[in-house]
């Protein structure tokens, strides 16, 4: 392991602790926790909330693809911004997933596909419409949701990685879309020197089987598998987010090739806020945030 991801697990650790500290799960809300979907016994576990309010409705569904920079990061993290969302209407699933460098790429995109697979399988136990699937994902979440998205509906993507991991269990369930996801703080543009910061690369070598070669690392630049059928898309970002640049790489993408999307900058130089604030549920600008995304979901809900 590089030190920058030891030294992220450990500040990365810190951080999440202090932002939740006090934080408790809300009355409004049921929870189904620790859930296995996957053959991993600890990294393959999933927690759904749903609104009390809505009791056996089946809902739409929005899937959690949490960040980290690939090698930290739970469900456990992200329980509580997963709650929020869950009392804005919508079925949550919150999912862990295996990380780097102890699982390399693409065992996290491998996990994705299980998640999805599961909640397909699960839908009327759970009450998931799975005509309304949605998703968010933040930092390095954002780049694998973008990913994600990319192996669902690009036909060239699909095929190089299914050439280059010819091993991987990337299948997906049948009928699988996504109506619309949220990109927020991201990183997509991998495949470049002027994206190349040093953490990045140490920690894309923890990341990828052979350490980042330029193969490797224009295989997983999202930016350049998107197409016409990119699911509609929400970009966030913030002055105070050290990756803001790369949402205008994901923004021209989806641009160019007439995908509609709706790009938000929070904050200003008062106020810069900073990378993923919005899963800081003692933030106002965070609600305000995840109010919006939730109402850009609700554009594509269907039916």
């Amino acid at each position: 392991m590089s030190r920058f991801s030891d030294m992220i697990r450990k500040s990365f650790g810190e951080g999440d602790a202090k932002r939740d500290a006090g934080l408790k799960t809300p009355s409004t809300v049921k929870r189904f926790d620790n859930i296995s979907y996957g053959s991993h016994p600890t990294w393959n576990l999933l927690d759904v909330y749903r609104p009390k309010k809505a009791k056996e409705t089946a809902l739409p569904v929005i899937a959690i693809v949490h960040g980290g920079a690939w090698v930290y990061g739970d469900k456990d993290v992200y329980q509580y911004y997963g709650m929020s969302l869950a009392e804005r209407g919508f079925a949550v699933v919150n999912f862990s997933y295996r990380l780097a460098p102890e699982f390399q790429y693409p065992t996290d995109l491998e996990d994705i596909c299980a998640a999805f697979r599961w909640i397909f399988a699960n839908a009327s136990e759970y009450g998931f419409d799975t005509a309304n699937i949605f998703a968010v994902g933040d930092s390095a979440g954002a780049h694998l949701l973008s990913m994600f998205a990319n192996f669902l509906t690009n036909p060239e993507c699909k095929k190089a990685m299914k050439a280059e991991f010819p091993k991987a269990k990337l299948t997906l369930p049948r009928g699988m879309h996504l109506n619309a996801v949220a990109l927020n703080c991201g990183k997509y543009e991998l495949g470049t020197p002027k994206t190349q910061d040093p953490m990045s690369k140490e920690i894309l070598k923890d990341l990828l089987p052979k350490r980042g070669t330029k193969a490797e690392l224009e295989l997983v630049n999202s930016v350049q598998w998107v197409t016409e059928k990119f699911p509609p898309a929400f970009i966030m970002t913030t002055p105070g987010d050290t990756m803001r640049t790369q949402a205008h790489y994901i923004a021209d993408a989806l641009n160019d090739h007439s995908v509609p999307f709706c790009y938000r900058y929070y904050g200003d130089k008062k106020n810069p806020l900073y990378h993923v604030f919005h899963c800081n549920m003692k933030q106002p600008e965070a609600a305000k945030c995840n109010d919006d995304e939730c109402a850009f979901f609700r554009e594509y809900i269907k039916g």
